[in-house]
C-alpha cells in the first residue's frame, strides 16, 4: 500500500513539474515519516525515495541509527537548542532555523563535531501566533546575523502556510516566500544562498511546485493518517 501511495505521489510531483514547465529534477520529494515505524520507512525506501523528514530530534536519531546510511534525513520540525546534538551530523539539512540563538547552538555543536551544516530559515508567512518562524520582515536581518557563523550555510527558506481548505488559498503564501527569497538573494550576503524553497505538503504541494518549491514535504499522502497517541 505504501509503495503504491509513494508511486502516486511521484506521478503527481512529475505532473506538477510538467504543468509548471519545470524539470522533475528541480524538485526534491521528502517523505515525512514522523510518528511512523521503521518498517514503514523500509517499505517506502524500496520505491527509490531517499529523502525523509522528521519533526522530533530524538525520533530522527533513533531511526537514523538503525536504518541505511544512504537515507538523507531532513529536520523539518521546531528545534529546541538542547536537542541540537541529536540532529547535527544526522540531518543533511535543518529546515527550521528561526532565531540567532538556535543558529548559534547549531554552530557550537557543528564546531564540536567538525562539521558544516546546511540550514534553511523558517519564515512564518501567515503571521500565525501558533506557528514558529521568523516574521517575513525580519528574515533578511536574521540571514545577515546567521551568515557570520562559519559552520552554518543558509541555503534558502522554508514555510508552513496557514491551513487552507483549497490549495489555491495557499498560493499567495508560497508566492510571498518566493519573492522574499529573491529579495534576500539580491542582497548578495556572504555565506547565504537562496537556492532552496521548502514549501508544500500533502494538501498543497502541487500549488507549491507551481510557485517554485524545490523541496516538498509529503507525509499523509504516502504514509496515511497519523495516530499521535501511538508510540513508536
Amino acid at each position: 500500500m505504501l509503495k503504491e501511495n509513494a508511486a502516486q505521489v511521484e506521478k503527481r510531483v512529475a505532473a506538477a513539474c510538467e504543468k509548471a514547465g519545470r524539470s522533475r529534477g528541480e524538485v526534491c520529494l521528502i517523505a515525512v515519516s514522523k510518528t511512523k515505524p521503521v518498517s514503514d520507512i523500509e517499505e517506502v525506501l524500496e520505491t527509490g525515495i531517499l529523502d525523509f523528514g522528521e519533526n522530533k530530534p530524538q525520533e530522527m536519531k533513533e531511526k537514523h541509527d538503525v536504518l541505511p546510511d544512504n537515507i538523507r534525513w531532513h529536520m523539518i520540525g521546531h528545534l529546541q537548542t538542547n536537542k541540537v546534538k541529536y540532529v547535527v551530523g544526522r540531518a543533511v539539512m535543518i529546515h527550521s532555523v528561526d532565531s540567532l540563538k538556535l543558529a548559534q547552538a547549531i554552530e557550537k555543536e557543528a564546531e564540536k563535531k567538525g562539521l558544516d551544516v546546511d540550514v534553511l530559515l523558517e519564515v512564518n508567512v501567515g503571521g500565525e501566533e501558533s506557528k514558529s518562524g521568523v516574521r517575513p520582515e525580519d528574515a533578511a536581518s536574521l540571514a545577515e546575523a546567521v551568515s557570520v557563523l562559519p559552520r552554518l550555510h543558509i541555503r534558502g527558506l522554508m514555510t508552513v502556510p496557514p491551513v487552507c481548505e483549497d490549495p489555491e488559498e495557499a498560493r499567495p503564501y508560497f508566492r510571498k516566500l518566493r519573492q522574499l527569497s529573491v529579495d534576500i538573494g539580491a542582497k548578495n550576503i556572504d555565506n547565504v544562498s537562496m537556492n532552496v524553497l521548502s514549501m508544500g505538503m500533502t494538501a498543497d504541494f502541487e500549488t507549491a511546485i507551481e510557485e517554485g518549491a524545490t523541496h516538498v514535504r509529503v507525509g499523509t499522502a504516502i504514509f496515511g493518517e497519523r495516530d499521535y497517541n501511538k508510540q513508536l
